[in-house]
């Protein structure tokens, strides 16, 4: 199955920007511009090896209504590459994401999806390698229980506000959003970030002391708010 929904340029150039960066040097980089996006709560249901990096995607849930709506059926208008961003207010009482979310979101080439709740049927998704990012896993259904109440529209994913478009970054360490119109800047920091923190590395390899090492490269204000 092909997904007639593609990636945008403007959306592949950033992506692009944070070729080879990871969610600490890019938290790292947010601190350093004062900007707020590490999702508490929020983790990676495996120690995945690659980075996540894509546009969001934003639903919304909210309880059921009489007579319910639509759990699912957003996942049509997502693009390939694409991050689902899933705001069910972190409900841990019923999930929101299973095997057939899954397996259609693999083959639509969707980049991941985080969810601020519960996903289900986790097996599929460590089989097939279908990265996921929440609070947890549970088994009972969302079905008449919630439904879709907006997409692309703002959510709140923990404490971070997420607009559709944002860059989600996420791995095993966890989920950064950064808001699109900063996105550039904060891959430029982390960059400047990291390779600082390359080069206490090799001092260290050469046989200098941590202290020293720290102290040529001012480890301790690389973070610090500019």
């Amino acid at each position: 199955m092909t997904n007639p929904r593609k990636i945008s340029a403007d959306d592949q150039a950033l992506v692009a920007c944070f070729a080879g960066l990871d969610t600490p040097g890019v938290s790292d980089a947010m601190d350093k511009l004062g900007l707020h996006g590490q999702v508490l709560g929020v983790m990676a249901l495996a120690d995945y090896t690659k980075v996540v990096v894509g546009p969001a995607f934003t639903v919304r849930y909210a309880p059921a209504s009489v007579p319910p709506g639509t759990v699912g059926d957003f996942i049509d208008d997502v693009a390939e590459g694409d991050v689902i961003v899933i705001d069910n207010a972190g409900r841990t009482d019923c999930t929101v994401w299973g095997d057939i979310m899954t397996q259609y979101a693999g083959l639509r080439g969707i980049a991941g999806t985080v969810i601020d709740g519960v996903c289900r049927d986790v097996n599929k998704a460590l089989g097939d390698g279908y990265p996921l990012f929440t609070a947890g896993r549970f088994m009972r259904t969302g079905k008449d229980r919630v439904q879709v109440e907006a997409v692309n529209a703002t959510v709140g994913v923990g404490t971070v506000r997420v607009a559709a478009g944002d860059i989600v970054v996420a791995d095993a360490n966890g989920v950064v959003i950064v808001p699109r119109e900063r996105a550039r800047e904060v891959a430029q920091t982390a960059r400047e970030i990291e390779q600082s923190e390359s080069r206490i590395r090799e001092l260290l390899a050469q046989g200098k002391t941590l202290g020293e090492a720290r102290a040529v490269l001012g480890y301790h204000t690389l973070q610090r708010k500019r």
